[in-house]
């Protein structure tokens, strides 16, 4: 029988999910365990980054005062609050993510650019993508970058399992790609929640275990 779900590593992409200075520890509204998960994140980045597979780095933005915001965030923005604010150091991505090397500093998203709906792009097959909702492919170009790339699994890691990259699992399973999750970098894991994921078809794994799978550097 034909196997559906089995990751194909040489045509993976990595997504890593809102991993945003405002949502690790310290931050404005701090997902707990993000800080944490850094460390994991930046190696699969790196490791993708040097196996020249695609890297995407999806963020969120919240315009000040605005209601283009997920419901259980709209009335504080609405508010006044400012969490990621477009232009903010809180909307930067964590150091040693998407620089080119683990100790880099953290990297300015281009709100501007992002919010225009366009990419920004941080070197060849690595961009930033802005997304207005929990998962990733609602209201975004994902899909279509990922398909011109010939990619049919994606690997999330990131902030927050419950919401994002939870919706994103899902939204990618509905477009037929396989799926993996670094257990290890993401935070707010469970068993349970782990186990519900598997149950659609989702390859939950170590880092460590990503890694050995990658393609040798080319």
């Amino acid at each position: 029988m034909p196997e559906y779900t089995t990751a194909n590593w040489a045509s993976s992409a990595l997504l890593v999910i809102d991993m945003q200075v405002d949502f690790a520890e310290g931050g404005a509204s701090p997902i707990p365990g993000t800080a944490a998960v850094a460390q994991n994140v930046g190696q699969l980045s790196a490791a993708y980054r040097q196996a020249a597979l695609p890297v995407v780095h999806v963020v969120r933005l919240y315009l000040p005062g605005g209601c283009d915001v997920d419901p259980p965030r709209r009335a504080f923005i609405e508010g006044g609050g400012t969490v990621v604010a477009p232009g903010s150091a809180g909307s930067a991505i964590i150091a040693g993510i998407a620089g080119p090397h683990p100790g880099s500093d953290p990297v300015a998203v281009d709100a501007d650019l992002l919010l225009r709906g366009e990419l920004q792009q941080l070197r060849e097959n690595e961009i930033v993508l802005f997304k207005p909702r929990w998962g990733a492919f609602y209201r975004t170009g994902l899909q279509d970058w990922l398909d011109q790339r010939n990619v049919d699994t994606v690997v999330l890691a990131g902030c927050n399992l419950p919401n994002c990259p939870r919706a994103t699992l899902f939204e990618a399973s509905e477009r037929d790609y396989r799926t993996a999750l670094a257990e290890d970098a993401v935070s707010r894991t469970s068993p349970e929640r782990l186990a519900d994921l598997a149950d659609i078809g989702v390859n939950v794994l170590s880092t460590a275990a990503i890694l050995q799978q990658l393609p040798a550097p080319s």
